[in-house]
Formats: C-alpha cells, structure tokens, sequence
C-alpha cells in the first residue's frame, strides 16, 4: 500500500473541504470494509484519505417529516437491528440482515454500500471498471457466470454490487449528496445509479468533490419484501435478488414497484412486472405471471444464462412475502 495523508476531520464542511478534484487523489473512508481492501489490491492508491467517522451530521437514524432519515455512517448492523425498520421497511430491513457476517455488519456502512466498486474480478484483477484489454471486453468472451442479463449492450456488464439499493430504489428514496459549493442537493435513488461508458466514468451520480450524507426514505405502505438467491446462505453476495413493494386496497394491487439487484449495472426496475399486478389479487399465479414479465427482454451471455430463472424466482417469492407481511 502506497503511503498516503490521512485526515480526520470533525465537521462536513471540514470534510468536503479536504476532497481533490479528481478520481483517485482523494477518498473518503467510512467503514473501510471495500476501500481498505482496494487499496491493498492497489486498484487505488491515493494521496489522501479522508476519515469520515467523527463527522457528527452524517449519523442518526430514525423518524423525520413523517418518513425516515437513515445517516450515511449508520452500519448495516443498526439498520438490522431497527425496530422500525422491521415493521414499516421490511425491504430494506431483510436486506440489511442479509447482508455478510456480524463483523461485516458492524463496520460497512450505508454510504459505503451504496458507493462500493463492482466486485466484478475482471476490475478487481485490474482490467479496469469495464474489464477490458487492449480496447476489447475479456467480460463477453470471458468468464461471465456473475455478471449482468439486463443492461448488458456494453461496455459495462458488472452488476451493481449494493444490496440495499434494490430496496431503496422500490420505496422511492431520495439522496442527499454535499459538494464543495453551493449547498445540498437531492437525487431519487432510481436517478443515483448510472451505467458507464467508459473506464474514466463512475457508477453513480458523485463527483470528486462530493459526499453522500443521507438517505431519506417517505411513507410507505407496510407490504414491502426483499428476497435473495444465495449459492450458500452466509458470507456470500447473493446471484440475484428482488425488492417489492405493494401498495393494497382490500387485497387488489393499486401500485406495485419491483426492482432486481445482481443483475444489471444498476439496480433494475421492471415495470412491466408492476403492471401485471395492478388490479390484481396476490396469488402464486399472478405472482408468476409478473414474475415471467420481469424477465423478459433479458439477455444473458455465454455463462449466465441460469440467472434468468433465479431472477424470476426473486421476483415471484419477493411478491408472495410482500403480500404476507
């Protein structure tokens, strides 16, 4: 690891101020659970790190304008251990309890999860974020087995590596996000997420000079589910995932909103699953039907091809938990 500046500072403001003006000179630590391992892999290596920890605006957790404020240093493990977050936001509550062993949980962050790099191995072998050589992708000819059947034209074909961010993307959440003018500024999760075009581009909306601060989750109606596909139950990054959430009337789906994770550079909504169940009661049958909706367009590569079904088992089961809870 390169010797770099390390620098704690005490306020956002503080923090904001010490960010570089490109990728890669500076990065803001917070749990250090995908950055410390980045920079031991020296996929980066930069001048300085900027601890976020003592930053006192960027904790709490907890009710706000009558939805929910969840601060970007809250660990996954306060998330899996909020009381209201298990009756009212169930999806991201499940997500959250999935999510890697109890040392993992206790360090890695919102913000981190939400900002980590793809674990696709042709970037983590150093092949860039698009994993390519010598201007041609080594993705699509290449060992594929984890990668994405949705968004997939090119160049990129990572899945976006975030296990909440199907859920938050469902419930409508919305980012706040500090640069180094002008004051805050807001993005819905769904516009956050973004697929690059090119090795220089990120995977999300930041730019150097910005922080990622809270996440504000609005009322939501309480049928809400994630459900993941593991190869093993623990310790492990699921191979496709679904976050649903439904709002009922009497039974009948007024609005339902599907997202998928693990199979697209962002996580991926499917309205054409959503309007297969409007209308409709919750059935197994009609929970299929959608859950056949959701994967249609999917175009897998030469090894991934068994994602499709275990994308539309995601989906299907996502929908019949929502509709129990």
């Amino acid at each position: 690891m390169k010797n770099f500046e390390y620098a704690k500072p005490a306020t956002l403001k503080d923090a904001v101020g010490l960010l570089g003006t490109s990728w890669g000179d500076t990065v803001v630590l917070a749990g250090g659970t995908d950055l410390v391992a980045s920079m031991k892999d020296h996929l980066v290596s930069p001048a300085r790190v900027v601890d976020l920890k003592a930053v006192k605006e960027l904790t709490g957790l907890g009710g706000a304008s009558g939805g929910f404020r969840i601060g970007a240093l809250t660990t996954i493990d306060d998330l899996a251990r909020n009381k209201d977050l298990s009756s009212k936001y169930r999806a991201l509550w499940q997500a959250a309890d999935s999510i890697g062993s109890p040392q993992v949980r206790n360090r890695a962050t919102v913000g981190g999860n939400m900002t980590q790099r793809p674990r696709c191995w042709y970037y983590r072998l150093g092949y860039g974020l698009l994993g390519q050589k010598d201007g041609k992708s080594l993705v699509a000819a290449g060992d594929n087995r984890y990668h994405a059947i949705f968004g997939n034209a090119g160049p990129a074909y990572f899945v976006n590596p975030s296990s909440l961010a199907p859920a938050l993307v469902a419930m409508d959440a919305t980012f706040t996000i500090q640069g180094k003018t002008g004051g805050p500024r807001k993005v819905k999760a769904s516009d956050f997420f973004v697929i690059p075009k090119t090795d220089a581009d990120r995977e999300n909306v930041l730019q150097p000079t910005d922080i990622l601060t809270e996440i504000l989750l609005p009322a939501v109606p309480a049928s809400s589910a994630t459900y993941e596909v593991q190869q093993k139950m623990q310790l492990d990054w699921p191979l496709a995932s679904a976050a649903v959430v439904l709002d009922l009337a009497g039974g009948t789906v007024k609005s339902a909103r599907i997202v998928m994770g693990y199979v697209a550079p962002t996580p991926w909504r499917t309205q054409a699953a959503e309007a297969a169940l409007v209308g409709k009661r919750i059935t197994p049958e009609t929970a299929a039907a959608a859950a056949e909706a959701a994967v249609k367009g999917a175009t897998p590569l030469s090894r991934n091809g068994y994602k499709v079904q275990l994308a539309k088992v995601a989906v299907k089961r996502a929908i019949l938990a929502a509709a129990a809870s």
